[in-house]
């Protein structure tokens, strides 16, 4: 796409900004449309721009966490300016075709792209599947293993290996063996569960005092100054691990904001129906296929206005 105007790709940008992380409303839903109706040339930016789903699904902490405090706080001006610096300078390699991600990602050792998981076999032993837009760098020496969650999610089984097994976050370290656990980036800090073994939980590497150790079947979310018991939402957190998003009486917009994980662009819930409960097991390699049962069991309409544009409303 030669000779695009750089000003519509920063339009295109600050639209994805303001309609994923704050409340929709009529009259910039109306806003939007007419925006993205003004010319091919808006519909086509709008189209490369909502690819890059996968970083504003994993902004940088120190913008992303004080930005999406819970879904429903509103982003003021100068955090949509923070944001729109952070990818408008990437644009120029979206329109010469290249898959562009942050470039701690783009340099990882092992990534996944939206909507792809990918088990990886290092040669320690340990495997370690990634979840859709994830990346890790891995160091290996004679006394320890570890491993650096650059962004996403990952599950671990460490194997069979006596060396330590480090695994780093942006909100601190753990140190495991013989262990199957899960972590997972939140807007809120670190997501760690376990499921076999122990994980103990360190500000800094070098401590040496763990702040706490984390058993079979506990859960918690950490971050730099906090470590508290995870909050039940109703999602089976380890269901993707086999191609499933699995639910108990879940919030249907929170049900959507774990679905558009896996799907390029904007996956929208209108307040009218974001209480509505989801119940059930749906396989994660076609979630158009998903919305559709989702709309047929509660009840209620899809909206393509796009591919990359989707929103779930009451039905009329």
């Amino acid at each position: 796409m030669p000779n695009v105007d750089q000003r519509l790709v920063d339009q295109a940008i600050q639209w994805m900004i303001k309609l994923r992380f704050n409340v929709a409303d009529d009259a910039s839903t109306a806003a939007f449309e007419r925006w993205l109706q003004a010319s091919a040339e808006h519909q086509q930016v709008w189209q490369r721009v909502a690819t890059m789903n996968d970083d504003f699904n994993h902004l940088p902490a120190q913008v992303g966490r004080h930005t999406l405090n819970g879904a429903r706080q509103r982003t003021s001006r100068r955090e949509s300016l923070k944001l729109l610096g952070v990818f408008a300078g990437a644009a120029g390699l979206a329109w010469l075709g290249r898959d562009y991600t942050p470039l701690p990602a783009l340099m990882a050792d092992y990534r996944t792209v939206t909507g792809e998981r990918r088990w990886v076999a290092l040669n320690d032993g340990s495997k370690i599947q990634l979840n859709s837009a994830s990346a890790i760098d891995t160091a290996f020496s004679s006394e320890r293993r570890l491993v650096h969650l650059l962004q996403g999610e990952m599950l671990v089984n460490t194997g069979a290996d006596s060396r330590p097994f480090w695994v780093q976050t942006r909100d601190g370290y753990l140190r495991t063996l013989g262990t199957r656990l899960l972590v997972r980036e939140e807007a809120q800090g670190t997501l760690l569960a376990v499921q076999q073994g122990t994980a103990a939980l360190f500000a800094d590497r070098h401590d040496a005092n763990a702040r706490q150790v984390i058993r079979p079947g506990e859960s918690v979310l950490f971050a730099r100054g906090s470590i508290r018991p995870a909050l039940a939402n109703g999602l089976d957190p380890w269901a993707w691990s086999d191609g499933v998003i699995s639910a108990h009486n879940m919030r249907l917009d929170d049900f959507l904001a774990e679905l558009g994980r896996y799907r390029n662009g904007l996956l929208r819930c209108s307040e009218a129906v974001a209480g509505l409960r989801v119940s059930g097991t749906y396989q994660l390699d076609d979630t158009d296929q998903v919305l559709g049962l989702v709309a047929q069991s509660l009840n209620v309409d899809v909206t393509y206005r796009s591919r990359y544009w989707v929103t779930v409303s009451p039905r009329v």
